[in-house]
């Protein structure tokens, strides 16, 4: 998979590392001269183009037209924005991740800045707190495409409404789906004959039409 990584800070850094370890054709673009060159030494199997990524000369440099995935990660919002329109309107890049690093900004990481997916660092991190220490409430993991799908996770308390139920006879809006149970630190598939437990963390892909509907049927609230 080609990638191009916007922002050779140490989120941008890291992430292409670790994807040029994954085996990856990754490309980062950092606008600091002096941050680029050290970036050459750094990550010697990555790609460095020296630009403002905000240019589309310097996306053409980065070959972003050839890319799969364009993540915009740099330090700022607004030119994560604007990176994530050029990717999109002007190179028709497929799959456009962009950080958010306020998350007063989140609102605006939607489709019409060519966003698919936004990756907010504090949001996220509240949702894991919840999701490790809250039973019985569903907790909003990630947004995709502008909030349009979410992935919702939900630990099944004593008195859920799924408990000692399969799966078939939930009645789970057709805009949403059951996508993995994690169980004893194993993760089962679910069927239709898949039957919740007390303590079963439940992972779901909903709409935002669905999603109240989701939680009801999992904590009856």
């Amino acid at each position: 998979m080609k990638v191009v990584v916007t922002g050779g800070g140490a989120v941008g850094r890291h992430l292409a590392q670790d994807l040029t370890e994954r085996g990856h054709d990754v490309t980062l673009v950092e606008q600091r001269r002096d941050l680029a060159e050290k970036l050459g030494t750094w990550a010697p199997d990555t790609r460095i183009v020296y630009g403002d990524a905000c240019e589309p000369r310097i996306l053409e440099k980065a070959d972003v037209r050839a890319a799969d995935v364009v993540v915009a990660a740099t330090g700022d919002d607004e030119d994560n924005l604007v990176i994530s329109l050029l990717a999109k309107q002007e190179f028709a890049v497929p799959r456009v991740i962009a950080r958010v690093n306020h998350p007063k900004n989140e609102w605006m990481f939607n489709e019409n800045w060519g966003v698919d997916l936004s990756v907010s660092t504090p949001h996220l991190i509240t949702a894991l707190v919840e999701e490790a220490v809250t039973v019985g409430r569903l907790v909003r993991i990630l947004q995709f495409e502008g909030g349009q799908a979410r992935l919702v996770e939900v630990t099944l308390a004593e008195n859920s409404p799924a408990i000692d139920r399969p799966l078939a006879e939930l009645g789970v809006p057709r805009d949403a789906t059951i996508v993995a149970v994690v169980r004893a630190e194993h993760v089962v598939m679910p069927r239709g004959d898949t039957v919740f437990e007390p303590g079963d963390e439940v992972l779901a892909m909903v709409t935002p039409d669905s999603e109240e509907e989701v939680r009801r049927i999992l904590t009856g609230g």
